[in-house]
């Protein structure tokens, strides 16, 4: 899996927010040791990012 960047460069909301949350997802995938890392093509962040930008994963931004 490649790193979203086709979604990355039509993104046209808060970048700051997606990064957080993809960052987020990351961090629970590899506590999670989630499967789909576990197949070795899969890189975590990548996973992660690829997850926020096709709202596979929603999130929301806490004051």
């Amino acid at each position: 899996m490649i790193f979203p960047l086709e979604e990355l460069i039509e993104y046209d909301s808060n970048m700051y927010e997606i990064t957080c949350a993809a960052v987020r997802r990351s961090f629970q995938l590899s506590m999670l040791r989630d499967p789909e890392i576990d197949d070795g093509d899969s890189k975590m962040v990548s996973l992660a990012a690829q997850q926020v930008f096709t709202k596979e994963v929603e999130f929301r931004m806490e004051a």
